[in-house]
């Protein structure tokens, strides 16, 4: 292991981590957009539309990310849809984890009993606005321990985003290796930026769960 080497490299990881933080942080944003919008259409079975969103979680959660990005950047171009290699990512995080945000809220609004949503209703409430304040609130308590599990899994499908010529963390580690041949620096930093960038937020998020699970059980 070649300190002056592994020094030589870090400016190099660090650019690449940047990046792959910033399209994670945008492509979740959009995953959690996409779930809930599909949750509430699956919890309400809203017709055709929620076949439709069935459809989408079964093709995108029993897909490999490294495929569908092979489909958005080397075969949508076949029928003349062409987008950058940034936007091949995010579109592809996107479509994986908003199938996997779905369910995640899903399960959390069908844990509700369905009284709950009635004595809105009854009260008066619009359908709106029983979810807003009656609904969404107590399935997100519920669905956080899958909500921020997902994030981390996102996180780490971008591992995948070298496939469409994006200088990420993998491809950093993948170019070096092939030009340089400093395999054992290449992949020790690349396994300390992923550390670097998910153990934070590991911890974070299990200390928000604790708390949770306090509140839940009114301690």
């Amino acid at each position: 292991m070649d300190i002056e080497v592994i020094q030589e490299y870090i400016p190099l990881y660090v650019e690449a981590a940047k990046l792959t933080l910033r399209l994670a942080v945008i492509g979740i944003i959009g995953a959690i957009i996409v779930g809930f919008i599909c949750s509430i259409i699956r919890y309400y079975k809203i017709p055709i539309i929620h076949k439709i969103v069935g459809g989408y979680i079964e093709l995108s959660r029993n897909t490999p990310l490294l495929i569908q990005l092979f489909f958005l950047y080397f075969g949508l171009p076949k029928i003349g849809i062409i987008m950058s290699s940034e936007a091949c990512a995010i579109v592809g995080l996107i479509f994986l984890g908003g199938s996997y945000m779905s369910e995640a809220f899903r399960s959390g609004l069908e844990a509700i009993p369905r009284i709950q949503e009635e004595a809105g209703l009854c009260l008066g409430l619009k359908r709106w606005q029983v979810i807003k304040s009656i609904l969404l609130p107590q399935a997100i308590m519920i669905s956080m321990p899958a909500f921020l599990a997902n994030i981390i899994f996102l996180i780490k499908e971008t591992s995948v985003f070298s496939v469409v010529a994006l200088a990420d963390l993998m491809y950093v580690a993948k170019d070096l290796i092939g030009l340089y041949y400093q395999t054992d620096e290449a992949l020790f930093l690349l396994v300390v930026a992923y550390l670097i960038l998910l153990l934070p937020i590991s911890i974070v998020f299990t200390i928000v769960e604790r708390r949770l699970k306090r509140v839940a059980i009114g301690n």
